[in-house]
């Protein structure tokens, strides 16, 4: 049987204003997946974490990946999958994308490389439908591409990697849940013109930002007049964490993905682990559990482990 094993990174989606369309991956947390190549068809999917989650492939995320993968070309093998979860799911960082995103890698380095990366995202962003009821790609695409992505368009899916600012994330996820689904739906529907042209300045300007590596302007464009205004009191001291943030040297930061994780972007590492620690401290003031991550942008996405087998076999 081939074998392979992977590291999956987080990811922090929307970036403040980028709703649905952008997206980085970054180091910390991560999981970890092993896949096999199977003679027969049968997708066996197994969880060695707590999270409980189902492994009935046509509802686990990594699953149905694989389904519509197998579907798609019409194979005769099958998969064997083995995912230890460090994303809890649930947390904003990306987790259910890391799953779909590692099956549909791990699938095509099985399968000797037949699909292209836009096409693992193609079939990746059906387990993001599992899980959230919306095919969207602002994860996974940083997931399987590194770095920064923008999505123009998934329908066609278009996606366009963007440049890698040398940055410093701190994230801190406190330990309550906020379901994709549940934050969807109590966005609105409708939005004024006055709001949507202030958004549409925030978005050139972060996308400007990140491609000429221009700091100040990346800090002044991490606002979000739409989404945030409305997700963000679903989140446990949200305004408290962001401002508190800013005036200790945060360029800039807000909400990741659909929360309840908060993340900071800073220039220093020193200002990183400063926040790092005032979020800490400010959940731990309410007594809420929390975990805080400091991480750079990783701009390579999911790792190949080729010469760890032995090592995270033990792991695994």
């Amino acid at each position: 049987m081939k074998k392979i094993k992977l590291k999956v990174p987080a990811t922090v989606a929307n970036l403040v204003c980028g709703f649905d369309i952008l997206g980085m991956a970054i180091y910390e947390p991560y999981d970890e997946m092993e896949l096999a190549l199977t003679d027969s068809p049968e997708i066996i999917i197994r969880h060695k974490d707590p999270f409980g989650l189902p492994e009935d492939p046509l509802k686990n995320v990594a699953g149905i990946v694989l389904l519509k993968i197998q579907e798609h070309l019409q194979l005769s093998t099958g998969f064997e999958v083995t995912i230890r979860k460090h994303i809890k799911p649930g947390s904003g960082l990306g987790s259910s994308a890391a799953s779909a995103a590692g099956a549909a890698f791990g699938a095509n380095i099985l399968l000797e490389n037949i699909l292209s990366k836009n096409e693992m995202i193609h079939f990746a962003m059906f387990g993001e439908e599992l899980a959230s009821g919306v095919r969207h790609a602002d994860n996974i695409a940083p997931c399987i591409y590194g770095g920064i992505t923008l999505v123009k368009s998934t329908v066609p899916l278009d996606i366009i990697p963007l440049n890698t600012p040398d940055l410093f994330v701190t994230a801190v996820h406190p330990q309550v849940e906020v379901k994709t689904s549940d934050s969807r739906q109590i966005l609105k529907k409708t939005v004024s013109l006055k709001s949507a042209v202030e958004q549409w300045g925030n978005i050139a300007g972060l996308v400007a930002g990140i491609q000429k590596n221009d700091i100040p302007l990346i800090g002044r464009s991490l606002n979000d007049v739409i989404i945030e205004p409305i997700r963000s009191i679903l989140i446990p001291q949200f305004d408290e964490i962001k401002s508190k943030s800013l005036q200790s040297g945060a360029l800039g930061g807000g909400i990741s993905g659909s929360g309840p994780s908060i993340f900071m972007l800073s220039e220093k590492k020193e200002t990183a682990e400063k926040i790092a620690r005032l979020m800490k401290s400010i959940y731990d003031n309410i007594g809420i559990e929390s975990y805080v991550y400091i991480s750079k942008i990783n701009p390579k996405g999911i790792e190949l482990i080729e010469n760890q087998i032995k090592k995270t076999d033990e792991i695994l």
